[in-house]
């Protein structure tokens, strides 16, 4: 694989390049978490924003926006943000919400 020049400059300390590549592998984690970790190991790795997008099935918006959570807040900038809105009701532990059909 040839390396593009990107504007994205990402340094990986070895325990972040070292958690980021066991979730990259992980087959038992959220895809999410998987895609987002393999984002920024290929931007670490200098491949351009447009080649890393094809290969993790993401567009360039979403994946500058993943580097730039991981330049700012580091392993912590993967992580969803918290969202807005009424919590949720429905509570698999505990079945229907009361009040609501089975």
């Amino acid at each position: 694989m040839a390396t593009n020049k990107t504007p994205i400059r990402i340094e990986l300390t070895s325990d972040e390049r070292e958690i980021l590549e066991q979730v990259a592998r992980a087959h038992a984690m959220p895809h999410r978490d998987v895609v987002r970790a393999q984002t920024i190991l290929l931007l670490a790795k200098g491949v351009s924003v447009s080649e890393v997008g094809r290969q993790v099935g993401r567009a360039r918006r979403i994946v500058c926006k993943w580097a730039d959570r991981f330049t700012r807040k580091r392993l912590r900038g993967l992580d969803d943000a918290p969202r807005s809105g009424r919590p949720p009701r429905f509570f698999p532990d505990r079945g229907n919400a009361p009040g609501e059909a089975g």
